[in-house]
């Protein structure tokens, strides 16, 4: 996927989390969670513009699996909100789908950067 696209859906990603966070109704619970789901959520889109600024393949790989690991995160506290959060079900849900859809797409990219530098590897032996 084009890293035009990835920026801003990355980036997309953390707004609308943040969008649904703000309407979530004040528990000790939800305060909890939403905090740190903003700092995870919003990781996301800093550590992939990061990781686009990868002085090297291994340096975009590494960036890349930090992205992996807070959207992951992301995805479980968007399932404990969930559970607290009944009458936000869909809104959840949508969030859910599409940082899952993200977290495909790195896990993915990282798949095929991993492939491609053990191809160059193989060609230098």
């Amino acid at each position: 996927m084009d890293q035009q696209v990835m920026l801003v859906r990355t980036k997309n990603f953390a707004i609308t989390v943040g969008k649904l966070l703000i309407c979530l109704p004040y528990s000790v619970v939800n305060k909890a969670y939403t905090q740190q789901t903003v700092r995870c959520s919003s990781s996301v889109g800093a550590n992939y513009r990061a990781a686009c600024r990868g002085k090297s393949t291994a340096d975009f790989i590494n960036k890349l699996k930090i992205v992996e690991e807070e959207l992951d995160e992301t995805l479980y506290f968007l399932e404990l909100l969930q559970e607290f959060n009944k009458d936000f079900t869909d809104t959840i849900r949508e969030c859910y789908r599409e940082g899952n859809e993200l977290l495909s797409i790195i896990v993915a990219t990282i798949n095929t950067c991993k492939k491609k530098q053990l191809s160059q590897a193989n060609l230098k032996s």
